[in-house]
């Protein structure tokens, strides 16, 4: 994105999920253009961790927030200290939710009430909650991004609580461009596929290390996109980034593929 200016600098970030995978590639890639970024997760330290290393490498302002999007109680506590640390939001990402295994269960037998419940509890709530709680400061000023992370499970039947999770966020997103675009806020959906982040690469480096295979030999054989390789998390990020700018003004309730083509189906 180097020669085109979005318009960016200046304004203030919530990215949640923020210390590691694409979560952390979207802050970076925001403080690389000028925003200041509260980072929310879970666990302190890393986090910490995540903050100080995005502040030597941009020199922006990052403040770490341990937060559990689950606690509606945090995630308005989230919001006060953004707030007050650097006077006010303009924009929000989130990315926070329990990671999908390839191993989760998926059929109707296995798909209990409580399994459901997990799903949508950090990845559906957790998004309407924290959209709840930046929105009346996004109205307020007549300017506001909200952008949410799902993914391409959305669009596949592979398992029942991985698709509802993903198009419930799909649902969310459009009730909110809806009810809010009119108030100069913009929310779109961005559905990743595959993506390497460090968490797959540590899953292809053990089965490596088992099988004597090569990690290229590995992500050719997982690799089903139209491009023919794996998007990089710093990929998603650029996505991410415009959509965040107020030059995406265009763009609102919609869903964002960002996984590198899906090879066959036509979307219209």
């Amino acid at each position: 994105m180097s020669g085109v200016d979005l318009k960016l600098s200046g304004k203030r970030a919530i990215v949640t999920g923020a210390s590691k995978g694409i979560g952390f590639a979207i802050a970076r890639g925001l403080a690389a253009e000028g925003v200041d970024v509260v980072l929310a997760a879970r666990s302190a330290e890393p986090l910490e961790a995540a903050a100080r290393q995005l502040a030597e490498q941009t020199g922006r302002r990052i403040i770490a927030v341990p937060t559990d999007t689950g606690d509606d109680e945090q995630v308005r506590a989230l919001v006060e200290r953004t707030v007050a640390g650097l006077g006010g939001v303009d924009i929000l990402v989130n990315s926070a939710a329990t990671p999908w295994s390839a191993g989760a269960v998926s059929g109707l037998a296995d798909t209990t009430d409580d399994v459901v419940r997990h799903e949508v509890e950090i990845k559906v709530l957790g998004y309407l909650r924290t959209a709840r709680a930046v929105a009346p400061h996004f109205v307020e000023q007549g300017w506001g991004r909200i952008i949410n992370i799902s993914g391409l499970g959305a669009r596949q039947a592979n398992s029942i609580a991985q698709t509802i999770r993903n198009v419930g966020v799909s649902a969310l997103t459009k009730n909110l461009a809806d009810e809010l675009g009119p108030k100069g806020v913009n929310v779109t959906v961005v559905h990743p596929g595959l993506t390497r982040t460090e968490r797959l690469t540590q899953r292809l480096t053990d089965k490596a290390a088992e099988s004597g295979a090569t990690i290229e030999a590995l992500e050719a054989e997982i690799t089903k996109n139209s491009v023919n390789r794996i998007i990089d998390a710093e990929e998603v990020a650029d996505v991410v980034t415009f959509l965040a700018s107020p030059r995406s003004i265009a763009l609102t309730g919609d869903a964002i593929a960002a996984g590198g083509g899906v090879p066959g189906p036509v979307y219209y």
